[in-house]
């Protein structure tokens, strides 16, 4: 397979975008996001397709039969044993992918030690590889959601595509209550063909009806990528001195001593984490959390060339 690696022109497109951010996209310039398996696509591009031809990376031979190209005969078979195969090789072909942005009302979410809100950070993360992939020549989409689909934003292809996505990032608020695995079973189902799907979200929801959803995306033979975006305080839960804790989505209340609601909720999240990222390993889901505090051109560009070195 032919290097991936595609220069990031300027920004072409005819506005300033919030989400698109210069110093995010001068990091993202010598990297790029290749699908780990096999994909489906339209147009001749830089990933594997599960059909074959003969363009790039040999696969198999095959008897020669009247009709194909004598070109593609391998003269040193018929040498050895006095038939003629030709070579086959792989097909490339351009990526499908889909962007899953959580925009329930828990990704409104901010502390004050942090810049942005987890879906402001998630929008950045949707919105840079929107930008990236649409140069590397592939098709993206974007769907938001949060206890039902919201946006939906079909594939498509080249810069002139990624104007109605960017437009709609500009206008996503936080909005209602999480849904996840009944969404997550609703899209496997919606996205025919093979596909890589990108979920952005804080993943808020019980984690084994969550890892039976993400599943289904890999029974439909889709590539994932999760990235779970929290803010650094979900994490460490600094607050002494809190006495009450409001529920975001439900409005429901919590009243308790602050130190043993501390490390009530460590524990317990502590375990969510952990449920969350070994049901991910174990179904070959690539996982990682994003956290807020972070650059989030830092992160994106880490994450990139660890992945990148991974299939090299």
């Amino acid at each position: 397979m032919r290097d991936p690696i595609r220069p990031i022109p300027p920004n072409p497109l005819p506005k300033t975008y919030k989400y698109l951010d210069a110093e995010a996209l001068g990091r993202l310039k010598s990297l790029s996001l290749a699908a780990r398996s096999i994909v489906e696509g339209f147009f001749a591009g830089m990933h594997r397709s599960p059909h074959k031809g003969f363009s790039v990376e040999f696969a198999e031979h095959r008897l020669y039969t009247p009709g194909i190209d004598t070109r593609h005969i391998d003269w040193r078979v018929f040498g050895r044993n006095d038939k003629l195969y030709v070579k086959q090789y792989e097909e490339e072909t351009c990526m499908r992918c889909y962007l899953l942005l959580d925009k329930s009302a828990s990704m409104g979410y901010k502390s004050d030690e942090v810049k942005f809100s987890k879906l402001e950070y998630g929008s950045y993360l949707a919105a840079s590889l929107a930008y990236l992939m649409a140069f590397q020549h592939d098709a993206v989409g974007l769907i938001t959601y949060d206890d039902e689909i919201r946006d939906n934003v079909p594939l498509r292809q080249g810069p002139s595509g990624i104007r109605v996505l960017m437009d709609t990032l500009e206008n996503t608020q936080p909005g209602n209550e999480t849904n996840l695995s009944e969404t997550f079973h609703l899209l496997a189902e919606t996205i025919k063909r093979r596909s890589l799907v990108i979920i952005i979200s804080d993943l808020f929801d019980d984690p084994a009806a969550l890892i039976s959803a993400l599943q289904h995306f890999r029974h439909k033979k889709h590539e994932v990528i999760v990235f779970q975006t929290l803010d650094p305080t979900e994490l460490t839960f600094p607050f002494d001195d809190v006495s009450r804790i409001e529920d975001l989505e439900t409005g429901r209340e919590v009243t308790s001593d602050p130190r043993a609601m501390r490390n009530s909720y460590l524990e317990e999240f502590g375990r969510f984490l952990d449920e969350v990222r070994g049901g991910c390993m174990s179904s070959q889901i690539d996982y990682t959390v994003a956290e807020t505090n972070i650059n989030f051109a830092t992160f994106l560009s880490t994450y990139l060339a660890r992945r990148q070195n991974l299939m090299a």
